[in-house]
């Protein structure tokens, strides 16, 4: 018998070293030598302490657990392409990927250890291990447009028809495909596929295939155990751990303890009424709280007619407040990337407006919503997926009219959330991000009502 432990998207589990902790203390409880642990990308960043120490945290966090096998996801070029290939050179997992090349077209990181496919032997059969990941990576991350993803259903065929051929009687895909994991299972003669890149739990199966997924920063665990029948059949038992409900590794919360404070992000800007929520269940329901101070904050800092913030851009964690520091901001939207101001005609922005919905999206689950807005209010109707009302400063768009929109530039820079917004829209630059809620917290403070910013139509209970 062979288990597989799976991880994927831990993310900012490092911001909390007990929550970190016992991650490590639920996948080092359950390993053993018929074990292997596998993680599925977007495991050395966002959060406050990859930006401090450029994901170099996650290599202690692989030592901790015992890592075997690693896959690329969007969030491992946060720091650009000659870091992905330092962490990969210093860390214990071996990263397996078919469809990345570096700018000269050689696979990514080849010369630091990444390899398309890897086997182990076991004494009861030979399992092979292929990873894949998103091929629009190039349109999520800035920091990999010089990188080529190619087509990954391709790429992973390839890939598994070399394993089978060294031997592999049994192939997982280590995807960080989200929902293209559907595609992988249908398309590839695959036999279990470990997931990521979606936050949303998952386990199903497509064509026969069984596809996990363990969430986002860290809550949950899939053991996946495999056994040979002896006719050339496989028995695959997944089993759901809670980290939660495990003691911490201490080694790594102590290695872990003091790093964030050390970045000088610790002093309280400004205190609220009622600590934020900022979970998934409710940033990606619709209009909250948090949402709106970012939206305000980054309206504020450049004089916008509507700020925009997307949902996936919030990273999930503990409630925000009372007291409010830069590295709480820094958590909330982790990335060194600019406050861009954009304009666009009144049917341009009905066509954005248009698309915050999870159906009319690339990326995230059918129901979710995607715009936190200042400004402007919205009324969205479910049923039909579209805008029945929509109005800035109180006043119906103008289809002629221009606007201008306060929003991060990654949303001008990917196809895959609000494709309509584009470049072609910039028409100016302003501060990081985080900087910019900074100075709000500091100057105006950093607190929000619901206020009917985003009506849904059959309504939608808010959570927060």
């Amino acid at each position: 018998m062979l288990r597989l432990l799976h991880y994927a998207d831990i993310e900012n589990v490092f911001d909390d070293p007990a929550r970190a902790g016992r991650l490590a203390g639920c996948v080092t409880s359950l390993d053993g030598d018929d074990a292997l642990v596998v993680g599925a990308g977007d495991n050395s960043a966002p959060g406050v302490l990859s930006l401090v120490e450029r994901g170099g945290q996650v290599l202690d966090f692989y030592e901790a657990v015992g890592a075997d096998y690693d896959t690329f996801g969007n969030h491992e070029f946060d720091y650009g392409p000659v870091r992905t290939r330092e962490l990969v050179a210093a860390s214990r997992p071996t990263w397996v990927s078919a469809n990345v090349y570096d700018e000269r077209g050689n696979p990514f990181a080849g010369e630091e250890g990444a390899i398309p496919w890897a086997i182990e032997e076991r004494d009861e059969f030979t399992v092979g291990f292929v990873g894949v990941t998103d091929p629009a990576t190039g349109s999520i991350n800035p920091e990999a447009v010089e990188l080529t993803f190619t087509d990954p259903y391709e790429a992973a065929s390839e890939a598994i028809a070399d394993a089978r051929d060294a031997g592999a009687e049994f192939v997982v895909a280590i995807s960080h495909l989200g929902s293209g994991d559907d595609e992988l299972a249908e398309r590839c003669d695959v036999d279990l596929v470990l997931g990521g890149h979606v936050h949303a739990e998952r386990n199903e199966r497509v064509d026969g295939v069984p596809i996990l997924r363990p969430g986002a920063n860290g809550h949950v665990v899939w053991e996946v155990s495999l056994s040979a029948d002896g006719d050339g059949d496989f028995d695959i038992v997944p089993t759901r751990h809670e980290t939660a409900d495990y003691d911490p590794d201490e080694s790594l919360v102590e290695s872990l303890l003091g790093r964030v404070d050390s970045a000088g992000l610790d002093d309280v800007l400004c205190t609220i009424g009622e600590p934020m929520d900022r979970s998934e269940a409710t940033v990606a329901a619709g209009e909250c709280r948090v949402g709106n101070a970012i939206a305000d904050a980054y309206r504020w800092a450049t004089g916008a007619d509507i700020g925009l913030q997307n949902s996936g851009g919030i990273r999930s964690g503990p409630p925000v407040g009372p007291d409010i520091t830069h590295a709480d901001l820094v958590s909330l939207v982790p990335f060194e990337e600019h406050i861009v101001l954009a304009e666009v005609t009144g049917e341009e922005l009905l066509t954005i407006l248009g698309t915050a919905r999870g159906e009319q999206m690339g990326f995230g689950e059918p129901d979710w919503w995607h715009a936190h807005l200042s400004g402007v209010r919205v009324v969205w109707d479910d049923e039909s997926n579209e805008v029945i009302e929509a109005a800035v400063g109180g006043n119906p768009i103008d289809p002629d009219a221009l606007y201008t929109i306060a929003t991060s530039d990654y949303l001008l820079h990917s196809a895959q959330e609000f494709p309509s917004l584009t470049q072609q829209h910039r028409a100016g630059e302003f501060e990081i991000q985080h900087e910019a809620l900074a100075r709000y917290a500091r100057e105006v403070g950093f607190d929000a009502d619901i206020e009917g910013r985003i009506v849904r139509r059959p309504a939608v209970q808010a959570t927060d």
